[in-house]
């Protein structure tokens, strides 16, 4: 609802209807889905800040029951509160005032402010009828509740206190009677009258009493001055005088002298230093009164400061003060956040203190009960209303048909609507308002539209609410005449376009029928459409989300609007969505649509493509966009650079990945952020890339980029054997100091990288982390069993192998090899033959590093017999010889003194196209210096170098 504007239209239009929540003068609840004329105004609020004498009844504001009378009501003071009579005499409301305590120095009444209580509460003589007609303006089919000030000597304020300012000759008249000997009720009676003038010609006049000596225990006087000072909000200075007030004249602080601060806050929705006033008011032990708690409380009202409310409410409970108006702004502001439960909580406490509620107050418990839908209880507060002699109002029936509706208690709402007219009233908009969204909530079709259109003729205005709530209905119930006449009023009513299709799309894609939204706009609002480029970006978007790709392509060709930027945003939009969405064939149709520049192309869009065109796996196109991009004037940044990268990541070219990061490390510029460092470092580990591996992780602790668990386990795993042990160490205690949890691979290459340096106590260490986080697998018992077989520590690789087992696991190919290995190198063969029994009963299938093992260990011996019965073993599986096979034969006739047979592997090679390397030159030649057959060895020594291959010199 929060898109949907409704712009009203220049001119005359139909009177508002008053809401008291929103009211600056008065308290009143907050009725969500309608409003009315007939709300009452608040209770004990303040009013006019003028009435400050000793003796003075301060008005602060009143409130009344506007029912429906033939006559006006008139206003009378008694007994210190202001009672409207009807026309039988009936007291309808009271006004809380705050009478001055008996303990008032001055207790005589200036003249000035005796006439004032002569002349009434509007300060005019009653006997003025025009006047009293201002003092009550609301009458049957006014509209707005009006908040009217009576005018003082012309005086005029408006709602934030500024005062327009009359005539000087009032106030010059006035300072011309005032001498130094005048007495303090002649000076007190001059500031009165400058105070409603103006406050700086008060405050001057307030320090002229200061300078001669009238201020000495005249309370009055710091009462007026502090409502000046209120008035222009100099804080600083208002707390300066109450200091002065009680330090240096001796004056006794009570309410009052809080109240005119209070009550500016309270106008001008200052909470902060309302609140401020009053904890300085506690404080100091100054009891508040009604008009304290009633201005503070609806401040709060107003602007949801639930936990002062609170506060206040609690205080004021403490103090015994009992203001209705509290209890009414308790019970709103817990409704009004949807904490039904100490709304009722209230009510049972304003019970259990004995306040009786007035007629706004039973309003407020009406409105709790009939939002929650709890109507038995709502039908009991009306029947307390009626039996406490309150007249029902069209508020109160409009409440109890809200009621209904939630309750979808139907028949008795439209009971409700029926019987107004038999209580002489009759529906006001808020009325048909509310019966619209009760059979609308219900699904009730037929109903909900009859509504709406008596509505309508009635003279009536649907609201935002009712628009929302037949679009929803339409939809479910598939009627597109019904949607183009609530489209059509919508425009009417001044609702801007982009709001409507959002109500539209909303609706009918919620109802499953996205592809009636392009047919219902066609008949009523698409060439305006056409026109706005939020309106289209809505439409089209919508299209896009609920795959409807070919009605938002055709209103990307239609439109009327043009701008170059705001339509590049969309088409990334629109892109991004279907990307998410995997719908990559519609972000590729999309992007072929879109108008695209050659010169300057969009790299936003650009990269989002070659990322598709990669999920796609159509690398060629992704990266023809690259070289598009390379080619114009777009400098590449760090999202395009990480595009790119992982593009050619997937492609599996790490060579050229490898390119793109040089280039990027070119621009210095560009700092990596997190992910793309975790690219860096997985490209070049797979690349073997050690030194650069080196430099990215330097690279990562110059940058202080933080470090999670992901970067920790990476940097260990990719950089592990790039960069020094004590490195590696440091870092992987860091991590788990900061409490990241490694992963089994992050524990082997651990293992891996102790075991080789021969920090055989830290693997140790590692393996027991391992096996109490249970990351323990059959690698990480092959990595360690290789490492003490390396470093020929038979007893630990022996116990670690026995572990193994214990563990469930059994003895891998791989551990076995390092045993075979370890064995045969150490010349150990006996235990080198029993480990081959062991293997042949375990049925173990040897693979190429087996064979190798055996031809080595053999071949080191010179058995050239058991060499070849390990060849035509090899050869029995169909298993041919590999590079480091014939690497080791060579060397084995070498050392057995056959330099021939080393020769014609070497043409056996050739044959079957495996390239030899600087191990294989270099085990011919010595095979070949170990039978002198010098000059041969020359010419294999000058072949190798014309091949490339580097020789180490190897000796026979």
């Amino acid at each position: 609802m929060a898109a949907l504007r409704i712009c009203t239209p220049t001119g005359p239009g139909e009177p508002k209807r008053s809401n008291l929540a929103s009211s600056p003068v008065q308290l009143g609840p907050d009725f969500i889905g309608f409003s009315s004329s007939l709300l009452p105004v608040g209770v004990g609020y303040v009013g006019d800040h003028r009435r400050v004498g000793s003796a003075v009844v301060t008005c602060r504001g009143f409130f009344a029951d506007n029912v429906r009378r033939k006559r006006r009501p008139r206003a009378s003071l008694k007994n210190s509160s202001v009672c409207s009579l009807g026309g039988h005499g009936s007291r309808e409301s009271t006004l809380c005032v705050y009478v001055p305590s008996e303990t008032s120095r001055y207790r005589e009444v200036p003249s000035i402010l005796g006439q004032k209580i002569a002349q009434g509460i509007d300060g005019n003589p009653r006997a003025s009828k025009e006047k009293e007609v201002k003092l009550w303006r609301r009458l049957p089919g006014v509209k707005k509740l009006g908040r009217h000030r009576a005018s003082k000597h012309g005086l005029v304020k408006d709602r934030h206190g500024r005062k327009s300012v009359v005539k000087d000759d009032d106030a010059n008249a006035v300072l011309s009677c005032i001498t130094p000997e005048s007495s303090i009720e002649e000076c007190n009676s001059a500031l009165i009258h400058l105070e409603k003038h103006s406050d700086e010609k008060a405050l001057n006049f307030f320090d002229w009493m200061k300078a001669n000596g009238k201020l000495k225990g005249n309370a009055d006087a710091y009462h007026l001055a502090l409502q000046a000072i209120a008035w222009k909000e100099d804080w600083n200075m208002a707390e300066l005088l109450l200091h002065e007030m009680v330090a240096d004249s001796e004056c006794a602080l009570d309410a009052r002298a809080f109240n005119g601060l209070i009550y500016v806050c309270a106008k001008r929705k200052l909470d902060d230093w309302g609140t401020k006033w009053f904890r300085m008011m506690l404080d100091r032990e100054v009891q508040p009164n009604v008009s304290t708690v009633g201005m503070l409380m609806g401040l709060y009202q107003k602007t949801g400061n639930l936990s002062e409310a609170e506060f206040t409410f609690a205080k004021m409970r403490n103090c015994k003060i009992k203001c209705v108006n509290a209890y009414s702004a308790m019970i709103t502001l817990y409704a009004r956040l949807g904490l039904f439960a100490k709304s009722e909580d209230a009510i049972v406490l304003m019970n259990n203190d004995g306040v009786v509620p007035n007629m706004e107050n039973w309003l407020v418990r009406l409105n709790v009960y009939c939002q929650q839908g709890k109507t038995e209880e709502a039908e009991l507060v009306m029947q307390s209303m009626v039996d406490e002699g309150f007249t029902l109002n069209v508020v109160a029936y409009n409440t109890l048909i809200t009621g209904y509706g939630k309750g979808t208690n139907l028949q008795k709402a439209k009971k409700v609507f029926d019987s107004l007219g038999s209580a002489g009233l009759a529906p006001d908009e808020t009325t048909y308002r509310s019966m619209v969204e009760g059979f609308g909530r219900a699904d009730k079709y037929e109903e909900a539209i009859s509504y709406y259109r008596r509505l309508k003729s009635a003279g009536f205005r649907p609201n935002a609410s009712n628009f929302y709530t037949m679009i929803n209905l339409l939809a479910r119930h598939d009627d597109s005449k019904g949607a183009y006449e609530v489209l059509e009023d919508m425009r009417t009513a001044g609702c801007q376009c982009s709001s409507i299709v959002t109500v539209l799309v909303r609706a009918y894609g919620t109802a499953g029928r996205m592809h009636k939204v392009l047919p219902i706009l066609k008949a009523c609002l698409y060439k305006k459409i056409l026109f706005d480029a939020t309106s289209c970006s809505i439409l089209v978007t919508a299209f896009v989300q609920k795959s409807l790709l070919e009605e938002a392509l055709l209103i990307l060709r239609e439109k009327k609007w043009k701008d170059s930027s705001f339509e590049e945003n969309l088409y990334h939009m629109l892109i991004c969505s279907c990307k998410e969405a995997g719908s990559y064939n519609d972000a590729v149709r999309i992007y072929n649509q879109m108008p695209k520049s050659g010169t300057h192309p969009n790299l936003r869009i650009c990269c989002t493509m070659i990322d598709v065109f990669s999920m796609m796996e159509r690398f060629a196109d992704a990266e023809t966009i690259y070289h598009e991009l390379k080619a114009s004037s777009c400098v590449l940044d760090l999202i395009a650079y990480s595009v790119i990268v992982r593009m050619y990541i997937k492609a599996e070219r790490l060579e050229d990945a490898c390119s793109v990061l040089a280039e990027m490390e070119k621009q210095k510029e560009i700092v990596p952020d997190k992910y793309l460092f975790l690219d860096m470092l997985r490209t070049y580990q797979k690349c073997g890339l050690l030194e650069k591996l080196s430099d990215t992780y330097y690279w990562i602790l110059k940058s202080q980029v933080e470090c999670d668990e992901a970067m920790y386990n990476c940097i260990i795993n990719c950089c592990g054997r790039a960069i020094p042990v004590d490195e590696l160490s440091r870092i992987f205690d860091e991590m788990i100091q900061q409490g990241h949890l490694t992963n089994t691979v992050t524990l082997n290459v651990l293992l891996d990288i102790y075991g080789k340096a021969g920090l055989f106590t830290r693997a140790e260490k590692v393996f027991l982390m391992a096996r109490k986080q249970g990351l323990v697998d059959i690698i990480t018992y092959n990595t360690i069993i290789a490492a003490y077989a390396k470093s020929g520590n038979f007893r630990s690789m022996n116990y670690f192998i026995q572990r193994m087992q214990d563990a469930g696991f059994p003895v891998s190919l791989e551990a076995y090899n390092c045993m075979l290995d370890a064995y045969g190198k150490a010349g150990q063969l006996e235990e080198f033959a029993a480990v081959l029994q062991k293997m042949k009963r375990a049925k173990c299938k040897f693979d190429h590093y087996t064979y190798n093992i055996m031809l080595n260990i053999y071949g080191r011996r010179g058995w050239i017999e058991d060499v070849a019965n390990v060849l035509a073993e090899l050869q029995s599986r169909g298993v041919e010889p590999d590079l480091y096979s014939y690497n080791t034969l060579i060397k084995a006739y070498g050392i057995a003194r056959m330099p021939e047979d080393a020769v014609k592997l070497m043409q056996e090679m050739r044959i079957k196209g495996i390239s030899p390397d600087r191990v294989t030159y270099t085990n011919l030649i010595a095979a070949l210096q170990r039978n002198e057959n010098f000059l041969e060895a020359v010419k294999w020594s000058l072949w190798m170098k014309q091949t490339g291959v580097v020789w180490s010199g190897a000796r026979a």
